[in-house]
């Protein structure tokens, strides 16, 4: 199972495999108080697709594109992450304030295809 998760909710017996999906450290929470087994900056949208998007330069949908042509281009990325959600629960962390429209989501939805896929 893989699921998305506010880094300002608290933890969970059934996380499983708790990681940051976000390039920058989320604001107001100490690198020691965020329970997590790994920060991946590298499955994080660029810098520039990011800042596009948090300035509204471009919309949801073309964000979603964007970012999953750069998945696509990086499979050594998200692969660990597929190998994590094929052995137990991932929990993907981001601290984005809009729950259903951020990285996060477009990843675990990317990452359900590729399990789909085979």
């Amino acid at each position: 199972m893989i699921q998305c998760k506010r880094v300002y909710q608290p933890a969970a017996a059934d996380d499983g495999y708790r990681v940051l999906v976000d390039y920058l450290w989320p604001r107001g929470i100490k690198k020691s108080a965020l329970p997590l087994d790994e920060w991946a900056r590298g499955v994080a949208p660029a810098p520039a697709l990011r800042k596009a998007f948090h300035q509204q330069a471009i919309d949801y949908s073309g964000f979603s594109e964007r970012y999953r042509s750069q998945l696509l281009a990086t499979p050594a990325s998200w692969q660990p992450l597929l190998d994590k959600a094929r052995a137990g629960n991932l929990t993907l962390l981001f601290s984005a304030r809009d729950e259903q429209h951020n990285q996060a989501c477009v990843l675990a939805e990317f990452l359900h295809q590729q399990l789909d896929a085979g």
